[in-house]
């Protein structure tokens, strides 16, 4: 049963004025889109946090015969097989092949595709990192890095020299929606509760469910029974009454807005095409789901930029590396394959880009039962406009003596956050000139005026 905390997080900031109708609160998502039409046509970021630190050496691998012997020389007990290795199509720009975990190969035929990418060695960074700086102890370094707390902090605000209550996709509902959604429905919604991802200065996210209808509501509420119709009204009755007392009255106001949004939400949902696509069981295949349902009524939300938001937690593998990724990559390949299928059968799989985020890459040595916190990491991009059957990044040399390597395996990323996110958010619709605005460090690695992308995998 939902708790009446859980269900007024769903729709606390939410700014329905009144007990106005859902069909009216509809109405106006269609005056929010066509407001939004100065920035032609929808588009949805959907992140993916593989929370705890994703042991993403394991996830893309070195298929060069020489840098596959450094990498089982380094890895040890933590290496995979070469024979059982899933090829990568093609060389990246050095001539060097790569290979994915052989567990996943909906993501190989995505990358043969051209429909799915890596951005490799990706991580927190305060400043370039220079070799020697780095070597010599005098770089300036993340706060509280190889900390989960603080790096998945940092993943989502994009920020790594503070610590702030605001994420960058909140931000970016600064801009373009402010604090107040036309029909109650943010455009930033999550499929795993509150977040700093999406946490925005005037802007919060709708917090939904993978299972039903995605948005549970007060028990028994208008269920369709005699009791649900009499609850109905004793709740609409004492909502109604004014509140002298502030915080009852808030209280009062954020509850009926929950209810009212709820409303809108269910019936814009229910104008959503039934998918043929289907799904595999699983928490994050039917999180998906729901996002494509969402997708699906983006008309009748008036939605022309939607942000989504689903944590995968369980990926601080310190022993069983190999084991609990043959358990939980899988999951994750099929669950993007059949994403891909649901927004082609929607025609909108050129209109979501859909990417990974994790605390910090881990060491490439084996602590004797698995892998420790590290940095730089390897991620994944989709989407039909995606660049893909790529890599982008530098993946790092591994050998003895790399500069990059701060011990026990440990990379130091190549490219920053900051970089992957303004790709990101350029690509969705953020203007040059408001980059700073939503990645306050970009510049010390990016000028938004240069004209040229960050890192090249987005079509414009």
């Amino acid at each position: 049963m939902l708790t009446r905390r859980q269900f007024l997080s769903r729709g606390c900031s939410l700014g329905v004025a009144g007990t106005s109708a859902a069909a009216a609160l509809l109405q106006l998502g269609m005056a929010r889109q066509a407001v939004a039409q100065a920035v032609p046509g929808y588009r949805a970021l959907v992140c993916i946090l593989l929370a705890g630190g994703n042991d993403s050496y394991n996830m893309l691998v070195p298929n060069d015969a020489d840098q596959y012997g450094e990498y089982r020389r380094l890895r040890s007990d933590l290496a995979l097989d070469a024979a059982n290795l899933l090829p990568l199509a093609g060389a990246t720009a050095n001539g060097r092949h790569y290979a994915v975990h052989p567990g996943m190969p909906e993501l190989q035929g995505l990358y043969a595709a051209g429909e799915a990418a890596f951005i490799a060695n990706v991580g927190t960074l305060v400043e370039p990192m220079d070799a020697q700086a780095l070597q010599a102890g005098s770089a300036k370094l993340p706060l509280g890095l190889f900390s989960h707390a603080d790096q998945i902090n940092q993943w989502q605000t994009a920020v790594s020299d503070a610590r702030l209550a605001h994420g960058w996709g909140g931000r970016i509902a600064d801009l373009m929606q402010g604090a107040t959604p036309l029909n109650g429905v943010s455009m930033s919604i999550s499929l795993s509760g509150s977040n700093l991802f999406q946490s925005g200065h005037s802007s919060s996210e709708y917090s939904i469910e993978a299972g039903g209808d995605g948005a549970p509501g007060i028990n028994a509420y208008d269920d369709g029974s005699e009791f649900g119709a009499l609850r109905k009204q004793m709740i609409d009755s004492l909502l109604a009454v004014p509140q002298p007392q502030i915080l009852r009255r808030e209280y009062s106001r954020r509850l009926r807005a929950a209810i009212d949004t709820r409303e809108v939400f269910l019936q814009a949902l229910a104008s959503s095409p039934l998918l043929t696509t289907q799904f595999s069981p699983g928490p994050f295949s039917q999180s998906l789901r729901q996002i494509a349902r969402v997708i699906g009524a983006r008309d009748a939300l008036g939605a022309t930029r939607q942000t989504f938001f689903v944590l995968v937690g369980g990926w601080d593998h310190h022993d069983n590396v190999l084991d609990n990724q043959a358990r939980m990559l899988p999951a994750v390949s099929a669950g993007l394959r059949e994403f891909r299928d649901a927004l082609a059968e929607l025609g909108v799989f050129d209109s979501v880009t859909t990417f990974t985020t994790s605390d910090f890459g881990r060491t490439l040595t084996s602590n004797g039962k698995g892998s420790d916190h590290g940095w730089g990491g390897h991620h994944i991009v989709m989407g039909g406009a995606v660049r893909g059957g790529q890599i982008y990044g530098e993946y790092p040399l591994l050998a003895a003596g790399n500069p990059l390597d701060v011990g026990r395996g440990i990379y130091a990323p190549t490219t920053a956050v900051d970089e992957y996110f303004a790709e990101l958010a350029l690509w969705f619709g953020v203007a040059p000139g408001d980059l700073d605005l939503v990645l306050p460090n970009l510049r010390r690695f990016y000028l938004p005026e240069s004209g040229q992308p960050p890192l090249g995998f987005l079509l414009s």
